[in-house]
């Protein structure tokens, strides 16, 4: 039976060394920021928390003890990687992108980091 305990911690091992060359590649190879920082935000985030489930599954399994330490370290992680892309997309968004240059936004017609002023020629829908 450890046996398979063994393959399966592997296998998160395995997965998530995929998911972190996946995103550091990505990150080196992408050519503009926005898309730069989706690899890492996603993919490296995966790796990482591969990485802590095997180590959760290796302390219940292997030695025979709960240790929360990981399961904390995930949550801080899964937490903080959403709010730390958003801060910079916005940052991004900001500092070198200009409201005309930025795409569509869909069915709001709104991008949530523009003036009011600068959007005065979107239709009311509230009167349907």
């Amino acid at each position: 039976m450890e046996y398979i305990f063994e393959f399966l911690i592997a296998f998160f091992l395995i997965v998530s060394g995929i998911f972190g060359f996946v995103g550091s590649f990505g990150m080196i190879k992408l050519k503009d920021p926005m898309s730069r920082l989706h690899a890492p935000t996603k993919a490296t985030t995966l790796g990482v928390g591969g990485v802590l489930i095997a180590s959760i599954l290796h302390s219940f399994l292997i030695e025979q003890h709960l240790s929360l330490h990981e399961l904390l370290i995930t949550l801080f992680l899964f937490l903080t990687a959403p709010i730390t892309a958003l801060f910079i997309a916005k940052w991004h968004i900001h500092r070198h992108e200009k409201p005309q240059d930025l795409p569509g936004a869909g069915e709001d017609e709104l991008w949530a980091t523009h003036a009011v002023e600068q959007v005065e020629d979107v239709p009311d829908h509230s009167t349907n």
